[in-house]
Formats: C-alpha cells, structure tokens, sequence
C-alpha cells in the first residue's frame, strides 16, 4: 500500500514512552482491513517534516516511512498537491496555482515513494497507489519494477479535459497514472474524462473501460465508487452512549422541531458560504422559525497554515455571527457553529439527533458523510439533502437534491425535506440504507482488488 499519509499516528504511553495508534480517517479505515487480510507493508509519510523513522512493523503488517523536508512539505503537499491538483479537479472552485518549483519537487517525491515501494515489494507482489498527492508513482515505480502488479485509486474527481488541460504538467501526469494495470475512480464521469485525455494526450486506443499500452499491457480505468463500514457506524450508533449523548445535543440546542446538521471539513469546495447563506435567508424570512429550529454545523479544521482556508474561517465566522445576532436571541441560536474535530462516538450522537443531514459540497468525489448519515439511522427516520455534485449521489438517488449554486432551490429542498412525510422519509431512507449496506467498505476493497483477474483477452 502506498498513500501520502501512514496509517499510524504516534501516541504517548501512560509510562512516558513513545508508541504508535491507528489514525482516524475514512482512508485508513477503508484500507487497513484489505492490510490484515492480504499482509504486506504500508509506504507513507509519517506527517512531521525534517525526521527520519526507521521501518517497523504495526499490528502484524510493515510500515515503511517516506521522509519529507519542511521546504518538501510545502512544495510538494501544501503546494503542487493542495493548491494546484486539488483546485483543479475540483471544478476549479478555487484558481489552482501553477509553480514549476513545485512540479520539480512533487516529481523528487513521487520518486522516493516509488524508491520505497520498489524496495519492500516481494517479486510479483501487488502495489495499490493512493490519490492524487502520487500520480506519477506508478510509472516511476514500473521503470523500476515491471514485474509488479500496479493499481491506483484517485479519491477526488478527475477533471474534464477543459479544465485538466490548462495544467502544464498535463502529459506527464498521464504518462505517470498509465504506469498502473488498474485506474479506480469515484465515478463513471471521471473513468470517461480520463479516457478521453488518455486518447488526446497519449494517442493511445481506448474501448470502452480499457485502455490498449503500446507495450501490449490493457489497462483498466473504471468506476469503484467507495463506502463506508457501515454496520460498524449502525452499532455505534445503537450503544447506550450515542444514544445519551443524542439525546443531551437535542437538550443542549434547546429541544428543538428540527436539528439541521453539517459535518464537513472547512475546505472550500464543500458549499459552506452557499450553505450558511441559505439557512440565514431561511431564518431571517421566518420559513424556518430561529426559535423552534437549529442548524449545526460542524467544521473540521484543515490546512490551517493555507492562507485561503483562513480566509475561508473567517468568512465563515463573519456570516454566522452577522445571522445569530441578527435573528437569534440571548441564550437561543439558530446556527450553532463548532470549529472542531469530533471523535466518532461523538459524530454517530450527532447523526442520530439530526432530522435533516444537508452535505452540499460544490464538488467532491463521494463524500462518505452522507452514507454514514443514512447507515447511522436504524428507525429509517431522518432526511438527506444532498449536492447533485457528491459522487454519493449517483448512488443515494432518494435524498433530497440540490444544486448547491442554486439558493432558493436549496432553500426549498430544505423545507420540503424537513416537512416531508414521515411515510416519505421511510420509504427514502430505506432505500438509502439498502444501498449503503449493499455496497459497504468490504464490497468496494473486494471489486477492486478482484476486478484485475477478470479482464478478457483482445
């Protein structure tokens, strides 16, 4: 396995000592059970700059660190990954930022990944890249390792060629993902956008899902859209605790009608100035009562030392003081806004109290909020607005939609989906759950990881 991050955080013991604990995180628990079925070594970083750790061995598999100088970090991650590729698959919600500087180091570190993950493999082994901060892994690491079986996954869309075009990296970044047998994306539309740029910038044939190597290799670029654990959230929101706490928030935001509910990381491609905008338009007319209903948003702090996102913070901060003190009153908010990280008991309480889930990102490759959301609810009570933009959409087909750019149809898509039927939001949320639990975290590992064996001759 080979992705930006280790899958371990380090951790002080109760006797001063130094140790390692898994991290939270939707990647790390999606891959870590494919780890302990299959075995093997995780290349990453370790998430600190200028320290070198050597190699050891956690919970039975290996972990093999990938150092990052501080002037890397900021080129490579913070840079080229954070503010060039992450903007530009996005829609280019935000202006991406073209450096050549920071090419030169995103190459010296795809290098060094790929140094590793070239070293640490077995003869013949199997090595799945991760994301977008890795793209050209897989190339470098087949100049050095042909015998390998290479897979990449990109977790965030990938653009259409308008947009992908502008990057002047562009052939490079194609060359390096068609180093892998095997490209996973979120969704059929990215799989295409790939394949389109794949017959444009390589000249290379393409059939459908597959993509014909001069080398005689066949390549397969499909749709594997991820999940989520799902009966790991559904029992977590069934213990004694989440349903305590469940009921605490709901005393603690003043008992009331509804709980309207945001978890997102304040970044700005999830909607959030869209989002804040419309629920002040809905308090401030009286659509929604600021006495009778809450809005919670939770937003979980991120690239912090960007100066865009602090930006955004603030941005965020001004309009939700400028709407509570508007139409709120003294003890009685009607946006309770928390600029925090929740530990996940404390998310699945959240999920359980919320009448209504809104995730209305303007772009995002999946976005397992909402399917933890609709797994969270066993009495199939509750409501889902979500973006027509979410890669969970193609699949959560009975939430409410919106186009996060259109206020009043947002606007009107959380009334309705607040003051639905209780027969409609069972019919919807059943269907939801099926879905979810059809296609958990187990079902999505298990597709990719297969799919290669089953590719027919030409």
């Amino acid at each position: 396995m080979v992705a930006n991050r280790l899958p371990v955080d380090r951790v002080q013991n109760d006797d001063d000592s130094s140790g390692w604990a898994l991290s939270p995180g939707g990647l790390v628990t999606a891959l870590i059970p494919v780890m302990k079925d299959h075995g093997g070594t995780w290349v990453g970083w370790v998430g600190s700059a200028d320290e070198h750790i050597e190699p050891f061995t956690f919970d039975g598999y290996g972990i093999m660190p990938v150092d990052l100088s501080a002037q890397e970090f900021n080129e490579y991650y913070e840079g080229m990954s954070n503010a060039t590729f992450w903007p530009l698959y996005h829609d280019c919600v935000e202006h991406p930022e073209y450096h050549r500087e920071w090419w030169d180091s995103y190459m010296e570190v795809n290098q060094r990944f790929a140094t590793a993950a070239a070293e640490v493999a077995a003869p013949g082994a199997t090595v799945w890249v991760q994301d977008y901060q890795l793209q050209n892994v897989p190339a470098l690491l087949r100049q050095m390792r042909p015998d390998l079986k290479i897979r990449f996954f990109l977790h965030i869309p990938f653009p259409p060629s308008e947009l992908f075009m502008q990057l002047p990296w562009r052939y490079q970044v194609i060359s390096g993902l068609l180093g892998s047998d095997q490209i996973g994306f979120q969704d059929p539309g990215s799989a295409r956008n790939f394949a389109h740029l794949v017959r444009r910038l390589a000249g290379m044939r393409t059939q459908g899902d597959r993509i014909f190597s001069p080398d005689g290799r066949v390549i397969l670029a499909r749709a594997y859209p991820i999940s989520i654990d799902a009966q790991e959230i559904l029992d977590l929101s069934r213990t004694p605790q989440a349903r305590a706490e469940a009921e605490q928030l709901r005393e603690d935001l003043g008992n009331p009608d509804k709980i309207f509910l945001g978890v997102d990381r304040l970044d700005y491609t999830k909607g959030l100035r869209h989002r804040v905008r419309a629920f002040g338009e809905l308090f401030t007319s009286g659509q929604l009562d600021p006495m009778r209903n809450v809005y919670l948003q939770i937003a979980t702090p991120t690239r912090e030392g960007v100066a865009r996102y602090q930006v955004l913070r603030s941005i965020i901060d001004e309009m939700v003081g400028r709407i509570n003190s508007s139409v709120g009153r003294i003890g009685r908010s009607p946006i309770e806004y928390r600029h925090a990280s929740y530990p996940k008991m404390a998310l699945a309480a959240m999920y359980r109290a919320a009448d209504v889930m809104v995730v209305t990102p303007l772009r995002d490759g999946m976005n397992l909020v909402a399917k933890e959301y609709v797994a969270s609810h066993d009495s199939d009570a509750g409501a889902l607005v979500l973006s027509e933009f979410a890669g969970a959409s193609l699949e959560l087909k009975q939430a409410y939609m919106v186009n996060p750019y259109d206020l009043n149809g947002m606007k009107n898509q959380l009334l309705r989906a607040a003051g639905d039927t209780p027969a409609n939001h069972v019919r919807r949320m059943r269907s939801m759950r099926k879905q979810v639990f059809r296609h958990d975290i187990d079902a999505w590992a298990n597709s990719f990881l297969t799919d290669l064996g089953t590719e027919r001759p030409v």
